[in-house]
């Protein structure tokens, strides 16, 4: 904290009556340990009692702080008594940026669950230098976005490292197996990027940039054909991954792409059929935002790109081109207002989610494969038997405010406006680990 008073609460949940900020609050009162403060804020103190008297008794105590997204002064007084503050409150890029500006200046620890590409690159531009300043851990995407593909990479980069075997080069993410839902609120950042890149074609250049995250722009691979090896290649940013991260390509741009580059293909190492991955185009980003933060500890050479893998059957390559073929009209539907009121009408609306029953069953698998510069072929697998939109990014965002909270001696590097991977790193794996996340690397020469 940049007061001299120390704060009197150690994790803020604020967004706490939605429907991912009840059950983050409700991980925290099961999981925090025993004297940890912690409080929930929002802008309706009965919805907020609401919420404290359904959740588990260890938060019966937990105090209930008024504060709104649209009065500044309420957030920097939120921001000056916590250590760390964990936002579900979205779309970020209409609603966020205050908070980030308050706790930047306060030096309180931030960590939220963006998959917006503006709003990171306008809070990286805003924020970096004052949260590096005070302190400020800024740490945003801490759940599905972008958790798995951003400690995935850090986890495969480490064990190369320790190995001796060089650097990553060629790096691809293939999601084996996903089971649940898409929360409304993703749906909602999905719709209000869609609508400001609708509108300014510098905002849809930002977004369609494949570094357009990274710290040192220029340092980063320029040529078209680099870009396009860095996403493009096997369609995680081309054709329908337009979608991805929130529309990371518009609909244009992918439109085109996809006439000369098709997002369907056969894997030549595995076999299998792969297609686009309706999030890679956010998650591309914070892994090589990560990569230049780290001062490409990755590797000059590093390529990354996330497709999903539809195995080898007959049918495989019939499945990807549907999957494809529907991000796309999705993608097409989300650009243009007349069309995107005939589709809200089908999505659901920020604050719902699935029943219990359909959370239990959910679940995600991914593998990560890498070549070395060295010649050595790595794999790692990512996985939670959890809903990964809803109760895993429920853990992953209260463990990650935990890690914020009580593990600052050990957290990689120091403040400004951070990745997961370079935010809470090892510390955050470790605690994953420890509520039966998989993070596996093995090397795997044949």
């Amino acid at each position: 904290m940049s007061d001299t008073t120390p704060p009197d609460l150690d994790i803020v949940i604020f967004g706490a009556t939605g429907f991912v900020g009840r059950l983050t609050a409700a991980y925290l009162a099961e999981q925090a340990p025993a004297g940890v403060r912690i409080a929930l804020a929002g802008r309706n103190r009965e919805r907020l009692e609401e919420v404290r008297a359904g959740l588990p008794d260890a938060a019966a105590e937990w105090e209930i702080i008024v504060a709104d997204a649209s009065e500044p002064v309420t957030l920097a007084a939120l921001a000056a008594r916590t250590r760390v503050v964990a936002t579900t409150v979205g779309p970020y890029v209409r609603l966020g940026m205050p908070l980030v500006e308050a706790c930047a200046i306060a030096g309180t620890h931030y960590c939220d669950l963006t998959g917006e590409v503006l709003f990171v690159r306008q809070s990286a531009d805003t924020w970096h230098e004052t949260a590096r300043e005070t302190g400020s851990r800024i740490v945003h995407s801490c759940g599905f976005d972008s958790i798995p593909s951003d400690l995935g990479v850090l986890v495969t980069a480490d064990t190369v490292a320790a190995d001796g075997a060089g650097e990553l080069t060629e790096t691809v993410l293939s999601v084996v197996s996903m089971r649940g839902g898409v929360s409304g609120g993703t749906i909602d950042s999905m719709r209000q990027q869609a609508i400001l890149m609708r509108a300014d074609a510098a905002v849809r250049a930002i977004v369609a940039d494949p570094y357009g995250l990274s710290p040192d722009r220029a340092a980063e691979p320029r040529s078209r054909g680099a870009e396009a090896g860095a996403e493009a290649d096997a369609g995680a940013g081309a054709g329908a991954g337009a979608l991805a991260g929130a529309l990371a390509k518009t609909v244009w741009t992918s439109a085109v792409r996809l006439g000369r580059r098709s997002p369907i293909r056969r894997d030549p190492v595995t076999g299998h059929w792969t297609g686009p991955f309706v999030m890679a185009g956010f998650n591309t980003r914070i892994v090589r935002r990560s990569n230049a933060l780290l001062g490409w500890r990755y590797g000059r050479a590093f390529r990354y790109r996330e497709v999903v893998d539809f195995g080898n059957s007959a049918k495989a390559p019939v499945l990807a081109t549907g999957m494809s073929a529907g991000l796309l009209g999705l993608a097409g539907a989300m650009a243009f207002e007349p069309t995107r009121a005939v589709v809200d009408r089908f999505l659901p609306k920020p604050g719902e989610g699935p029943s219990e029953e359909n959370q239990a069953n959910g679940r995600f698998r991914m593998v990560i494969r890498t070549t070395t510069t060295t010649g050595a072929a790595y794999r790692t697998k990512v996985g939670a038997d959890r809903d990964p939109g809803y109760s895993g990014t429920a853990v992953m965002l209260g463990e990650s405010a935990l890690a914020l909270a009580l593990d600052g001696d050990l957290l990689p590097g120091g403040g400004g406006v951070l990745t997961p991977a370079t935010g809470l790193g090892s510390v955050l794996v470790d605690r994953l680990v420890a509520q039966d996340f998989t993070f596996d690397c093995e090397r795997v020469d044949s």
